[in-house]
């Protein structure tokens, strides 16, 4: 997914919005292979618990890591990630097995947008103060990384202790990326200290000015890293891809959705890398078109252009 001063391609999921009827998630898992073979760096996943109707949006609808589970056995190249795990909602070891068992089970291809959680609903649900979601989110995110370390483990933290356990199983490379998403209730200090790649809104799409300024916020952030040390930054819109290649790119939805032909679309994925983007991951559940024919333009046009990177799967064990 990630290199210096290039960017890469990956896709959101739901491939088609839920507006309450799940047969618009059949056979997505088929298109996901076929995001796989086509070549994309990357698919993500969202986290939401709950459906808030007043918030407008399922989300993955899907438990993300189950669904990642599910599609692990589905691909062989393409990396899993949550966009974002709600680590403030859930106990730390139950959130690093899930992670570490998908990411065993994928030969090491799991990445983890973290969250502290937006929907208020959530959180009284779960028998926890929204005021309280900052700090809880610093609080698991150390606690995730404490877990991972080889060996007996000595933990003692707010959110729960313990003395010469073992945390098993252990991620395939020793630990999982975990990418924070906008601030979490964190200063960029904190999240150019703790993070291992940050994700963030990308500021308006249709026009050059929000490209120059997500350009002024990368750099803010990566002059605070220590060392200076290479740390990827990502992005994401949601994109109604028209056959016209020509077409301008149009804000919808207040801005939520951008309508655009597939040179407009280029024309920002190189603005963005201008800017220091790592990876856009792209939505197209808003687009008028078939899913699959707005994924074979995709790879056909774009990917040739922000080409993903090529590894050796970190493990070929078969589980």
């Amino acid at each position: 997914m990630f290199a210096p001063d290039k960017l890469t391609v990956g896709i959101f999921l739901p491939l088609r919005h839920y507006a309450g009827d799940m047969s618009v998630l059949a056979g997505q898992a088929d298109l996901v292979s076929q995001i796989d073979r086509q070549g994309f760096a990357a698919v993500w996943v969202r986290d939401v618990p709950l459906f808030d109707p007043s918030f407008g949006d399922a989300g993955q609808v899907f438990d993300p890591f189950t669904y990642l589970a599910y599609l692990a056995a589905r691909t062989k190249h393409v990396a899993l990630a949550t966009g974002s795990a709600v680590v403030s909602l859930r106990h730390p070891i139950d959130l690093t097995k899930a992670a570490t068992t998908i990411d065993q089970l994928s030969g090491g291809r799991l990445v983890m947008g973290v969250a502290s959680g937006d929907r208020p609903i959530e959180f009284p649900a779960y028998g926890l103060e929204h005021g309280d979601r900052a700090g809880r989110f610093a609080q698991a995110l150390s606690y995730m990384r404490q877990l991972m370390q080889a060996g007996p483990l000595a933990i003692d933290s707010p959110l729960g202790h313990f003395k010469g356990a073992e945390f098993l199983p252990k991620p395939v490379a020793g630990a999982i990326p975990m990418m924070v998403t906008g601030s979490s209730g964190q200063s960029l200090a904190w999240i150019a200290e703790h993070a291992d790649g940050w994700l963030t809104y990308p500021n308006a799409t249709h026009t050059a000015t929000g490209p120059q300024h997500l350009a002024e916020k990368i750099r803010a952030w990566r002059d605070l890293i220590p060392g200076g040390a290479f740390r990827p930054h990502m992005t994401n819109e949601w994109i109604d891809l028209v056959d016209d290649p020509d077409h301008p790119r149009t804000p919808l939805h207040g801005g939520y959705v951008l309508r655009t032909g597939r040179k407009g679309l280029m024309t920002l994925l190189e603005a963005w890398q201008a800017a220091g983007v790592n990876h856009a991951a792209l939505g197209i559940q808003f687009s008028q078109r078939p899913a699959s024919e707005v994924l074979e333009e995709l790879a056909a046009d774009v990917l040739p252009h922000f080409p993903s990177h090529g590894a050796v799967p970190a493990s070929t064990v078969a589980w």
